[in-house]
């Protein structure tokens, strides 16, 4: 499976870097792989939670039995386990392939930043969409662009040094 990831990875990196001329004075080719691996990932994570909350939840409470979970809180629950899988993974063979961690100490140091921002997006959603009232697809946006940008440094500096 590792080899099959590896080539995907190999394969995206040339994709991402046969656009990366233009944007050279500007930006590391690393910053410019982040940007659009997580911005395909951040895309993904918009409509994996507008379909869950629209189509799936139908706006509608999920009662638990032992806990009700609103509808944008629940929608939220069902898609980051789908897009930390597929973050890690294009971060891991496309962004920082040059790593020289064991996979299970990045996934490990993923997951710790992932779950930052876990608690991260769960505050930013209950501030913006219960506390203000702003539309809970907005509000995921809103917080997910201030999460990709502390999740770059974090990773960088900590994930995948």
């Amino acid at each position: 499976m590792r080899i099959i990831f590896e080539t995907i990875g190999s394969w995206l990196r040339a994709a991402i870097d046969y656009f990366y001329p233009p944007f050279r004075k500007y930006m590391p080719l690393q910053f410019f792989r982040y940007g659009v691996t997580g911005s395909v990932n951040l895309m993904f994570d918009w409509v994996l939670y507008f379909f869950i909350y629209n189509f799936i939840l139908q706006h509608r409470m999920l009662n638990l039995g032992i806990v009700t979970l609103s509808s944008h809180i629940a929608s939220f629950a069902f898609k980051f386990p789908v897009v930390f899988f597929s973050g890690f993974l294009l971060q891991k063979y496309v962004t920082f392939s040059n790593s020289d961690l064991v996979g299970r100490i990045q996934l490990f140091r993923y997951m710790v930043v992932f779950l930052i921002n876990v608690l991260f997006n769960y505050v930013g959603l209950k501030i913006l969409v219960d506390g203000m009232n702003v539309y809970p697809s907005v509000s995921n946006m809103i917080i997910s662009i201030l999460s990709v940008l502390i999740s770059y440094f974090m990773q960088k500096k900590y994930t995948f040094r």
